[in-house]
């Protein structure tokens, strides 16, 4: 037998309605104001280096006077501050190179001395000694998610897990794009995932998991990759 409806139920029904219709759209502005029509745009333009060639960086490419060039090849659909949800910043930049994973070749930004914890499947990180817009500070530059979502390593047989301080110039061969998040049931989408870390003062790199330990990669790349500046436009050189 069917239950009987209590007076008053449909209107708190009503009621519920419209809070989540609230929430709803206060997480669609936030998104939206925060990267999402970039991202947006990217995802329509992410299907191969044919269809926007114009929206893409390419690899090894330096724009303008900047000094560190572009690790990989794709369309910026992340920046640097977009937030996505509340008390979340993203600390660098992703690009989504469209190819297939293990496909498309990631190298670095610029020289320094490299290093991959025994326990980076995805990642390593490259300390930068003389900080190319500051001089007198270390930084680092980390690039993750090179592995698939099983954390079959894309990373170059060169640079095993435990590699320590090994210098590396600029354009140097690191691996390849994948989707590793550290849960197979949960893949990022194949992209590269860059960020610049400040040193802690000790002379080893900050969590870079958290934002207020990364730098604003604009200056680095001389593009648009700050989200405070940049709500709409995919990030590209115009050279």
């Amino acid at each position: 037998m069917a239950g009987e409806i209590r007076p008053g139920s449909s209107r708190l029904f009503f009621v519920m309605l419209i809070v989540l219709a609230i929430v709803a759209g206060y997480l669609a502005y936030r998104w939206f104001s925060s990267g999402g029509v970039r991202a947006v745009r990217g995802l329509a333009n992410r299907s191969g280096p044919a269809s926007r060639p114009d929206y893409r960086v390419n690899i090894g490419e330096r724009c303008g006077e900047a000094p560190f060039r572009s690790p990989t090849n794709g369309t910026i659909r992340y920046i640097w501050g977009d937030s996505f949800r509340a008390g979340h910043r993203h600390q660098g930049i992703d690009i989504f190179g469209g190819e297939g994973q293990n496909n498309t070749p990631v190298v670095a930004a610029y020289p320094g001395y490299l290093s991959r914890l025994a326990d980076w499947k995805s990642s390593v990180i490259i300390r930068i000694p003389e900080d190319p817009l500051q001089p007198g500070r270390q930084i680092w530059t980390y690039y993750t998610h090179m592995a698939d979502p099983d954390g079959n390593s894309f990373i170059v047989p060169e640079f095993p897990p435990g590699t320590h301080e090994l210098f590396v110039e600029a354009g140097t061969l690191l691996g390849y794009q994948g989707n590793y998040s550290g849960s197979p049931l949960n893949p990022t989408g194949i992209h590269l995932h860059f960020s610049i870390v400040l040193d802690d003062g000790r002379g080893e790199f900050r969590n870079e998991l958290e934002f207020q330990n990364t730098l604003d990669p604009s200056p680095y790349f001389g593009l648009p990759l700050n989200a405070n500046q940049n709500k709409t436009e995919i990030p590209h050189c115009t050279n």
